[in-house]
């Protein structure tokens, strides 16, 4: 599937790059071709000037007064011979060459820019002449800008692809991981019940007493398994619990498992009651799989501290251990499905913890630091 997503991706960003350098190359070359057509256009102007001012044939006066009128796109300004402004301009905002002195001088300024200036000379001896500099139409400006745009919507088309991609995805992984923990629960619940029925039966044998009562822990054992998997797989009800209870609770379990070389502490308020809502079994697995992964750490020796603060609007638990540490490369991966540094285990462990805080809770949870040899603090943060 992250294959099959990376292909689109990249299938996307390349129709992308094609659709772009041909839109660019396009509107360049109409561009210029508009642009060419403009200077014609504006030497037809200037000549029809001309016509006026000399001719007294008045077909001919007609037909450069038509030629003069037609031009309502193209803005354009006069000068003399020494480029000093004579205010004549046609297509350009008379409000604006009111209300700024500067602005046809500033137009004159982009025009000159632009392009070469069409010059009308009226005398040669002296030398009279008026010089014609124009701008590009609204079109033209329009065609240039094309490409812009057209930029922003492929960006914009490739942004919503690739989060309708990605939504996909999680969608899809989201139901895998809620049809597992279904099946997996289900598939446990017959198991669990026969061996319910064979555990009443041996109850009631005699000299069964020590026997039944182990089994019966281990039941129950199997039986908070399928509860948590039945709550991943559906929407978990939210409570109102005291976390400092469920976090002591859950490391007094482990402890009693962990050996007496490791050693825990758990800072928190004293006589204090941190309430949040919360899956109290979904929560208990998450700080379980921590402190689990934390003695894997350690090898059987070292310390694990569990600091609750109770902060404005969150509830902060942190757990650090005094392990081996997680290398800088393997940070970004160890709430990865599959991600593994021991021999056995199938490397789900912080992944369904991870899912269980941020999607469940609504909360986070990641790495807040570690080093090499040292150790390692994973940090939950609940909304209270």
């Amino acid at each position: 599937m992250i294959k099959q997503w990376l292909h689109w991706r990249s299938l996307f960003g390349l129709i992308a790059i094609v659709i772009v350098a041909g839109t660019v190359w396009y509107s360049d070359s109409l561009a210029k071709k508009i642009a060419e057509q403009e200077r014609l256009h504006v030497s037809d102007w200037v000549e029809a000037q001309k016509t006026i001012l000399n001719s007294s044939d008045s077909s001919s006066l007609n037909l450069a007064t038509k030629i003069s009128s037609e031009n309502k796109v193209i803005p354009i300004i006069e000068t003399d011979e020494k480029d000093q402004l004579s205010n004549n301009y046609i297509n350009l905002d008379t409000l604006d060459v009111k209300k700024d002195p500067n602005y046809l001088a500033d137009k004159l300024q982009r025009f000159k820019a632009y392009a070469d200036p069409i010059v009308l000379v009226i005398s040669k001896q002296p030398y009279i002449a008026n010089k014609y500099y124009y701008g590009p139409s609204k079109l033209l400006q329009q065609v240039k800008y094309y490409p812009l745009v057209q930029l922003v919507i492929v960006f914009l088309f490739i942004v919503i692809m690739m989060l309708a991609q990605r939504a996909n995805y999680q969608s899809r992984q989201n139901q895998v991981w809620a049809g597992l923990a279904k099946e997996t629960a289900h598939q446990l619940g017959t198991p669990v019940s026969s061996l319910q029925g064979w555990l009443e039966m041996i109850k009631d044998m005699e000299g069964n007493e020590k026997i039944a009562v182990e089994m019966e822990k281990d039941i129950n054992r199997l039986l908070l398994i399928t509860d948590r998997f039945g709550k991943i797989g559906s929407k978990p009800v939210l409570e109102e619990r005291n976390v400092v209870l469920l976090v002591e609770n859950m490391v007094d379990y482990i402890k009693k498992r962990a050996g007496g070389k490791v050693q825990f502490r758990i800072d928190a308020p004293a006589n204090t009651e941190i309430i949040s809502m919360i899956s109290p079994p979904l929560f208990d697995w998450v700080i379980e799989n921590l402190l689990k992964n934390a003695l894997d750490a350690m090898e059987g020796k070292g310390q694990i501290v569990v600091t609750i603060k109770d902060s404005i609007g969150q509830v902060v638990i942190d757990v650090a251990d005094t392990g081996k540490g997680i290398a800088k490369a393997h940070v970004n991966k160890v709430f990865n499905p599959g991600f593994s540094t021991k021999k056995r285990g199938w490397g789900l462990g912080l992944t369904l913890s991870k899912r269980i805080v941020e999607q469940y809770h609504k909360g986070q949870l990641y790495v807040l630091n570690s080093e090499i040899g040292k150790g390692t603090t994973f940090r939950i943060v609940l909304l209270k």
